[in-house]
């Protein structure tokens, strides 16, 4: 049966994109790989990757600094029992410092953190290499060259930057285009309905550069399952049961009237749709502009089967409108407002559209 929101055909179902100008094609729905090695065992981790790639999906996602490097261990070794993943994508990150990963985005840390992730990964070549955050230390054509050098010797295809800001973004951008040195194809950034910061200078510049987003915490730590209560505290075993100061999730920090006003119109378009909150949560994201594959990251096998069925969900306009409406931050009076209401045709006018 075709719920109202959905197509027949299901038009998201796994279709791949291609990730900024050039880059590889990937999936809508992406898997992260943080809990992997640390809230994960092995055998859990692997079904989890069976499960994902026989839902279609092709995008692998992890990190040096996850689980001290246990989760690129891991999926190493499920590619090895594999036989490789031609037909898969597969990215990883580097920057952090030890004992966790690499140090800073120099020359001799990338290089050296690409070493190390390839033989813990048990491949050739990385796909995506993220740089894993801003290095005040490393000019950041330095960071550039060092990149460019790895894609010469074969080691990485493309490179993306995670949790960076606008200004930071756009020197990356701006010196990249200068030097003939490696544009970003992806940007992977924290942004859900709960958290929509980027939008103001990160977003924009994607959209401008023609890079991609593939957003880590969709569901903003679980907040967006409609797990949480506004009067009682989390217990038990889920992210802030476990530790309920965690993070930018942490319940003190969310459990306020706005989070629960976006809660109720997530649920009520959950329950006309008849589909899970998460779901409404992962379409809304999907709809939004310049976003390629969003990251699931999942404890269990059930939590990922469930965020999978996600990939059938179309929201109608209604849906999209009213979720956009009440998570919208609002914009500081000066300069986004006072700007914005200069603009004519640009990408802060391609945002608001994507509202309405």
């Amino acid at each position: 049966m075709t719920q109202q929101g959905q197509t027949s055909s299901a038009a998201h179902n796994m279709r791949p994109a291609t990730l900024g100008r050039g880059g590889p094609l990937v999936s809508p729905l992406g898997l992260g790989t943080m809990t992997f090695g640390a809230e994960t065992d092995e055998t859990v981790s692997h079904q989890q990757l069976d499960t994902y790639v026989d839902h279609g999906g092709t995008f692998i996602d992890t990190a040096d600094v996850y689980g001290s490097g246990e989760s690129e261990r891991i999926v190493g070794r499920w590619i090895h029992q594999r036989g490789g993943i031609d037909d898969l994508v597969l990215s990883t990150k580097g920057r952090f410092a030890p004992p966790f990963g690499s140090h800073g985005a120099s020359r001799r840390s990338l290089i050296r953190s690409v070493d190390a992730s390839l033989q813990r990964l048990q491949v050739e070549a990385i796909d995506v290499y993220f740089v894993h955050g801003w290095d005040p230390y490393t000019p950041i054509v330095d960071t550039l060259n060092a990149l460019e050098s790895l894609v010469q010797s074969g080691k990485i295809h493309d490179v993306g930057w995670s949790n960076v800001t606008g200004w930071q973004l756009q020197q990356i951008i701006s010196t990249a285009q200068h030097n003939g040195l490696p544009m970003p194809v992806a940007v992977q950034p924290q942004y859900n309905l709960l958290d929509r910061g980027i939008e103001l200078e990160v977003l924009p510049c994607c959209l401008d550069a023609g890079i991609s987003l593939t957003p880590w915490s969709p569901l903003g730590g679980g907040w967006l399952t409609g797990k949480y209560q506004r009067d009682k505290r989390p217990e038990g075993n889920s992210r802030l049961g476990d530790d309920p100061e965690r993070g930018v999730e942490a319940y003190d920090v969310r459990n306020n009237d706005r989070t629960f006003r976006i809660l109720d119109v997530q649920s009520a378009i959950a329950k006309r749709l008849d589909c899970p909150p998460a779901h409404v949560a992962l379409a809304w994201l999907l709809s939004r502009p310049a976003v390629t594959s969003v990251l699931l990251g999942a404890r269990t096998l059930a939590q990922l089967n469930d965020n999978l069925a996600a990939k059938d969900l179309i929201l109608d306009a209604d849906a999209i409108v009213a979720l956009s409406k009440v998570s919208a931050p609002g914009l500081p009076p000066y300069p986004y407002e006072f700007v914005q209401d200069w603009c004519s045709v640009d990408v802060w006018q391609r945002l608001a559209t994507a509202d309405r």
